[in-house]
């Protein structure tokens, strides 16, 4: 008999979409994030939160890809930032290390943006835990057109980090069919 239809299976449509993008500026970091969920050609739901905060509100944390994987994945992350409180890279390594070798963790199909006030990482299954150069992530599948946004949007105005946020979101919303203008915002200043 063969396996349930799963979102490992060519033929299922899948889930797609979400944009999810991390800027600092200054002493500002914000994380944004759309709310569509699309299954194949449909949208399912248009106002998904998908952004968080963590560690009492000392972290913000972005998901993009599976949403019971992202949870397993954010729940996971709480329990390291527990127990390496204001320690976000170690946190993120620890996760990120157990997320490759997990037999379970293995298979779940998501990605992180994690920030806090003074660092961003891109944290993803295969075991990167990425730190970008120009104050900016971002993942999804809108991701790019966010990320080209907001490089340009920061290289060439003085907006603040959320406004650039904004912005670059409204920019892959029109772009990317599975990213809506829908947005969650948090930040830490």
């Amino acid at each position: 008999m063969n396996n349930p239809i799963s979102h490992h299976d060519a033929s299922f449509p899948g889930w797609h979409g979400t944009t999810i993008i991390a800027v600092r500026r200054g002493t500002r970091t914000v994380i944004a994030g759309d709310g569509q969920v699309s299954l194949g050609p449909t949208v399912v739901k248009g106002a998904a939160r998908k952004v968080r905060r963590l560690a009492d509100g000392r972290v913000l944390a972005g998901f993009a890809g599976a949403t019971a994987d992202a949870f397993t994945l954010i729940e996971r992350l709480e329990a390291k930032l527990e127990q390496y409180p204001e320690q976000l890279a170690r946190a993120c390594v620890d996760l990120a290390k157990d997320w490759r070798t997990d037999r379970y963790l293995r298979r779940l199909e998501a990605m992180l943006l994690v920030a806090d006030r003074s660092s961003i990482f891109t944290v993803t299954g295969v075991g990167d835990v990425l730190e970008p150069e120009h104050g900016v992530a971002a993942v999804g599948s809108g991701g790019n057109f966010a990320l080209a946004a907001a490089r340009a949007l920061l290289d060439h105005t003085e907006l603040d980090a959320e406004a650039v946020a904004r912005k670059a979101m409204a920019i892959a919303a029109d772009i990317c069919v599975y990213t809506n203008g829908n947005l969650t915002v948090e930040s830490l200043d």
